[in-house]
């Protein structure tokens, strides 16, 4: 793995603690979606409306991260610049409000995205997922919920999750894993407030990779038999053969969380409906300004939005 790999994935976040970015001026946004039991789950955001635009944009933030990630934030920025609108949704308790946890294949909360008063107007709707939300973002492009979809674009995302939680559980990678595991302690702390955990707060505290994490929370949560069930059945890489909108999959090639390596496999059966564009450049959701990642996705938005008119 290069350094500017790693350099990439870690730069730009610390930058924008140091420094921060805002996206353009928003709204709030919330919504309702369900359990498994059937309860609602509220589901926030921050919706950037613009009244000449017919055409909006879902940005989905990967584990353990926020709306305010500096990623969903330069996504923002540059959709802005394109004159679309765009939502920068919280999947299930990213917003630390104890009210669920999410998993890596549940696309319910795009769904209920979607069918929101707020999104109502729009004409043609797109997803754009980094990392873990690109897996879900892949997953809303399977199922095409909603008709008004018409492009998914995800950057980094992994596709296998057995061989992308055992790159990043390696142990040349604690640093990483420990800032994702805090993200998702915060969450799950947020969550056994409010209601009952399958897990005590303390023993999930304990774990030391992703995989021990998931088997202890999501496992039991969302009644998968165990973590190899969740990410065999979950993984969205087996399912790619079954897109049903265009798709455009970001890799780096650089990444060391989901390293090509991961994602290979995964690629050989694709549905001809994903458009796969190395990068040769960045790391893990951080690129340099000038590579323009965020611009190279509205251009194909764009052409999508051109070929549904």
């Amino acid at each position: 793995m290069s350094l500017s790999g790693h350099f990439w994935t870690v730069v730009p976040s610390l930058a924008h603690r140091v420094r921060p970015k805002f996206a353009p001026p928003t709204v709030p946004w919330s919504s309702l979606a369900s359990d498994a039991a059937g309860l609602p789950v509220r589901l926030s955001g921050a919706l950037r409306d613009r009244a000449d635009a017919d055409s909006c944009v879902v940005v989905v933030h990967g584990l353990g991260g926020t709306i305010e990630s500096h990623y969903c934030v330069r996504a923002a920025q540059a959709l802005d610049a394109r004159g679309w609108s765009s939502l920068r949704i919280a999947l299930r308790g990213a917003d630390r409000s104890g009210e669920d946890f999410y998993h890596a294949g549940l696309v319910e909360d795009l769904h209920a995205a979607f069918a929101s008063p707020e999104l109502a107007r729009y004409r043609r709707l797109y997803v754009l997922g980094y990392s873990l939300g690109g897996h879900v973002a892949l997953h809303a492009a399977r199922q095409l919920a909603d008709r008004r979809l018409c492009g998914v674009a995800a950057v980094c995302a992994p596709l296998d999750l057995d061989r992308s939680a055992t790159a990043v559980d390696e142990d040349a990678l604690w640093i990483y894993r420990r800032h994702i595991l805090r993200g998702l302690n915060e969450i799950y702390a947020a969550v056994a407030a409010r209601r009952a955990v399958p897990t005590p707060v303390q023993r999930v505290r304990q774990a030391r990779t992703l995989r021990e994490w998931d088997s202890l929370t999501v496992v039991p949560r969302y009644g998968f038999a165990d973590v190899n069930d969740y990410y065999a059945s979950m993984s969205i890489g087996p399912q790619l053969h079954a897109l049903r909108c265009p798709t455009l999959l970001l890799p780096s090639r650089h990444d060391p969380m989901v390293p090509p390596h991961a994602l290979s496999p995964s690629l050989r059966h694709a549905s001809a409906a994903l458009t796969v564009q190395w990068l040769d450049f960045g790391g893990h959701v951080g690129f340099p300004s000038q590579a323009g990642v965020e611009a190279r996705i509205a251009t194909w938005f764009s052409q999508q939005d051109l070929r549904a008119s």
